[in-house]
């Protein structure tokens, strides 16, 4: 995979954490720097993890997955992405975020459960033999980034773009698994 294809792939993943993100600056009444800072790292930290777990696990099945990697991608990302589409287009709109409070727990159980799709692209990358670490760490900071704007853009601006936002990161992934499925 090329680092144009990483960052893609970073920016459609890391959707779903942005729209958490969104909406955690929406219940802020006033931008909080320091808990937006703390939520980006959350986000990102979990983001980047999820996919060296994938590696780790994707390698010990890797004689298996090999041959089968680019349907087994394309499978996983369209999965992913449709998944992410249907929720934006259904509005799914869940009530826990709409006051709020900074809470380490409600943050790591947001952060794994926006990350849980990273972990099926960490078994990809195994499978396709990438190397981990720059993708991780791409991966990581990038989600850091939308996720930092994801909270001050909710915080002003209200949450015009977080359906978009979505629909766009079920696009990106689901081209990318299209693509991974005739390379």
């Amino acid at each position: 995979m090329s680092v144009s294809e990483i960052i893609l792939l970073s920016l459609g993943l890391a959707m779903d954490a942005f729209s958490v993100s969104v909406c955690k600056g929406l219940s802020m009444k006033k931008i909080d720097y320091r808990g937006a800072v703390v939520i980006a790292l959350f986000f990102g930290v979990f983001q980047g993890g999820m996919p060296l777990i994938g590696y780790f696990l994707g390698s010990r099945f890797e004689s298996f997955i090999s041959s089968y990697s680019h349907i087994i991608a394309f499978v996983l990302l369209g999965f992913i992405g449709g998944k992410m589409i249907f929720e934006a287009v259904r509005n799914n709109a869940n009530g826990m975020f709409l006051e709020y409070r900074f809470d380490f727990r409600e943050l790591i159980v947001l952060s794994v459960a926006t990350s849980i799709d990273a972990l099926a692209v960490g078994v990809i990358f195994a499978a396709q033999r990438t190397a981990i670490i720059i993708p991780v760490i791409i991966i990581a900071g990038i989600t850091s980034a939308v996720c930092l704007a994801g909270v001050i853009i909710g915080n002003r601006f209200g949450s015009r773009y977080e359906k978009k936002a979505q629909i766009a990161g079920g696009i990106i992934l689901v081209f990318i698994g299209i693509r991974l499925l005739f390379s």
